[in-house]
């Protein structure tokens, strides 16, 4: 199953052209989007993700849904992108060492349990 929008942009993150749908008014959302959720405008255009993002919660995963069984223990993370906030799966860094306001990247992974694509935040100085 596709999910139009989704999957075109997780390729886009993955090539490290992310991006995300702007209205006039600067508010930005995700695709997939025919109108801005905060104003309704149908006036979105697709803006460049910046590269880095800050972590501004997280918690770490002890108990897992079955979709996550081989993940576990993971930290997922909220991570703010200017007027997008991105929730993924942080890698490459020990659950202990993660910290709010840690800039990280952007990138897709695949999910050790699913082997489906998963986004997933990396430490920006990697």
């Amino acid at each position: 199953m596709t999910d139009t929008g989704y999957d075109e942009w997780m390729a886009a993150i993955g090539d490290g052209e992310g991006y995300y749908l702007a209205c006039p008014d600067g508010h930005g959302s995700l695709p997939p989007r025919h109108t801005c959720p905060h104003c309704g405008t149908a006036e979105l255009t697709e803006t460049a993700l910046p590269e880095t993002g800050e972590i501004v919660t997280f918690t770490e995963v002890n108990v897992p849904a079955p979709t996550f069984a081989d993940e576990a223990p993971y930290v997922t993370a909220v991570v703010s992108f200017g007027p997008v906030k991105l929730t993924g799966v942080v890698r490459d860094v020990p659950n202990d060492d993660v910290e709010l306001g840690a800039t990280v990247t952007a990138d897709v992974d695949v999910n050790a349990t699913t082997d489906e694509k998963l986004l997933v935040f990396r430490p920006a100085d990697a």
